[in-house]
């Protein structure tokens, strides 16, 4: 599915490593599909942190000379899609701060849900942003706190509330800690005589590395004096990974929480394959990239070939311009085209992996239609979206969640599939298992106050 669910960011960071800048850049190039509007990079050297950063891929923002800039043997790196707040370059991360208790640096994943209350406590007391990100006020708050950096990070983490992971570092210090419902992933490994820390395990197997420790919900992990020492920041603590980390944003050779994401999406395949024993099909296939493998366990469990029958453009990315809607419509065309061959005269099982305003699964069963399908039977790999995140996961407002405003009928009628089922809450929950899984946007049943944000769920 395209241009409809977009995750906010990933991060990446070195402790003690070698051309930890070049590390993390290569990191940083493991997590960009989490992110491509911008990417940064900050290093410790010396009491000193350097910052490079700019709007665009990874590897557009940096050259070798870039790179070769930023020495020392600590970093963290940031990629970014921007939810809360916008993109203005104040906004692109890491953010730094230059202060009388030492630099710092803070790259975050997620959001932060009393974001602007803190905000308002933060100016009162005389903090002046530069941007209007919550990361910012996360740094803020920190910057507030009196004690250590180890102290000062705790008492900051205590006030937060939302989805976050987060990376702190200092000159001789790299703290990485995530918030008390785990909903945003975080893990670390070693890397020779160092260590790093990343949103997802591939970042790691990039660099041949195979075993990775997870940052628990409500855990901080301390990297100082050679090594990582954790603890718990606050007793309260529950198991709420978000969804959608497994559903699309995560890549496939990624295991998230001792969780395969390839193989945990093959299994929604199957329980869809399940509970359509009684449907005539020829062909099943998965809309590039996400859909890809619950396509393959569909097709595995239906005892139906699995075929390649969507190709991706993989050089139109989400800056694409669209400024008519005669070029919006031709969208699609740019991004996918149907292999004849596949599905001409015969019966397909299209598998995607959500539908939230529902305009472009319309336009892939027509381009499927157009390639001749007989029947287009459309299979969701996960539940109806029915009200929007305020985690991290760009969504739309309820009213323009189609899940929210039709019956499944409905849907199936504006898509103009022949079918359309959703895979249930409860399966989803099962394939997971034995994870727990935040599944707000399904069920409306949010693990935190939404503070403020309330009013837009409302409206």
């Amino acid at each position: 599915m395209f241009d409809e669910l977009h995750e906010e960011c990933g991060v990446f960071g070195c402790y003690q490593c070698q051309d930890a800048a070049s590390l993390t850049y290569y990191g940083l190039h493991s997590l960009q599909h989490r992110g491509q509007e911008a990417s940064g990079i900050a290093v410790a050297s010396h009491g000193k942190i350097q910052v490079f950063k700019g709007k665009g891929l990874t590897v557009d923002v940096f050259s070798r000379e870039d790179l070769d800039q930023l020495e020392g043997d600590l970093s963290v790196g940031h990629v970014r899609y921007s939810t809360a707040g916008g993109q203005e370059y104040e906004n692109i991360q890491p953010i730094a701060a230059e202060g009388y208790q030492g630099d710092i640096a803070l790259v975050h994943n997620g959001q932060i849900v009393n974001d602007r209350e803190l905000r308002k406590e933060l100016e009162a007391a005389g903090a002046i942003f530069q941007g209007t990100s919550d990361s910012e006020v996360i740094l803020h708050l920190i910057e507030k706190q009196t004690g250590t950096l180890e102290e000062r990070v705790k008492k900051a983490a205590q006030r937060l509330e939302g989805a976050f992971s987060i990376l702190v570092m200092k000159d001789d210090t790299l703290i990485a800690f995530r918030d008390p419902h785990g909903l945003r992933p975080l893990s670390y490994a070693r890397n020779r005589q160092g260590w790093i820390i990343s949103s997802e395990s591939c970042a790691f197997e990039v660099m041949g590395i195979y075993r990775h420790t997870d940052v628990l919900p409500g855990q901080m992990v301390v990297f100082k004096d050679g090594l990582p020492r954790s603890s718990f920041y606050t007793p309260k603590r529950d198991h709420h990974l978000c969804a959608m980390e497994y559903i699309y944003f995560a890549r496939p050779d990624s295991v998230i929480e001792d969780k395969n994401v390839h193989a945990l999406c093959k299994e929604t395949g199957r329980l869809l394959a399940r509970q359509d024993k009684d449907l005539q099909a020829d062909v099943v296939i998965g809309c590039p990239d996400s859909s890809l493998s619950a396509a393959m366990g569909y097709a595995e469990e239906a005892d139906l070939p699995f075929q390649y029958g969507l190709v991706k453009n993989r050089f139109v990315t989400r800056t694409f311009i669209q400024p008519t809607q005669a070029m919006r419509d031709r969208g699609v065309r740019m991004k996918l085209s149907p292999v004849r061959e596949v599905i001409d005269g015969r019966r397909v099982v299209l598998i995607d992996d959500s539908i939230v305003r529902g305009t472009t699964s319309r336009r892939i069963v027509n381009l499927l239609r157009e390639a001749g399908a007989k029947e287009v039977h459309v299979r969701i790999a996960s539940p109806i979206i029915t009200s929007p995140c305020f985690y991290g996961v760009d969504t739309s407002t309820k009213k323009e969640l189609i899940g929210a405003q039709m019956t499944l009928e409905e849907m199936k009628d504006y898509i103009q599939a022949d079918t359309l089922y959703f895979l249930s809450p409860e399966d989803l929950q099962n394939a997971a298992e034995p994870s727990a899984l935040c599944m707000a946007c399904f069920t409306g049943e949010y693990c935190t106050d939404l503070f403020s944000h309330q009013e837009q769920l409302e409206n």
